[in-house]
């Protein structure tokens, strides 16, 4: 049985919700999970087996929080089981939905010293009413731009949550040692 930490950033809560659905999952296989905030200073990394690491984008980006842990932990992730995910509104789309094809994966792996031993990549939410009038605005003409929705009172999750189950099984697979 592995003791797995499940890292996230997040925007909005759907990393996090992710990460928690990913220690259920986990769990029910036997494995020890725990769930926290990226920049959590309480959580020791080493005290794990495994890490995983989940990253929201907000406005094309991943929160500069991810890139400064990968840097600080480099070689403590190198030397451990560690997998890494996007959730990304772009995943919603079929052609940009794994980590060969999604653009704001492969840019982050592109800034990073580190490469993960597994990958994922899930579709995002859209709630038009969590943002604020000019991130509406943005994201109405970025949404009638790659045909998506614009009704303002839009509120959409696109994540794939049986992709997220088999993404449990791999990080379990991953950190007993076993070919994900």
């Amino acid at each position: 049985m592995a003791n797995i930490l499940l890292l996230y950033s997040t925007n909005f809560g759907l990393s996090r919700q992710i990460s928690e659905r990913l220690q259920a999952n986990l769990r029910e296989q036997g494995q020890r999970a725990e769930v926290a905030p990226i920049a959590d200073a309480s959580v020791d990394p080493k005290a794990f087996d495994a890490i995983v690491i989940g990253a929201s984008v907000k406005h094309g980006k991943h929160n500069p929080a991810v890139l400064d842990f990968i840097r600080t932990h480099q070689p403590l992730l190198e030397s451990k089981p560690s997998a890494l995910f996007s959730v990304n509104l772009v995943a919603r789309k079929p052609a940009k939905n794994t980590p060969q094809t999604n653009p704001y994966l492969k840019r982050l792996l592109a800034q990073s010293p580190w490469k993960p031993k597994l990958l994922g990549v899930f579709a995002g939410e859209l709630d038009y009413s969590r943002y604020g009038p000019l991130d509406k605005q943005m994201m109405r003409f970025v949404m009638w731009i790659n045909k998506g929705p614009t009704d303002p009172s839009t509120k959409v999750k696109f994540t794939n949550w049986s992709e997220v189950d088999r993404f449990a099984g791999q990080v379990a697979a991953l950190a007993n040692g076993r070919a994900a």
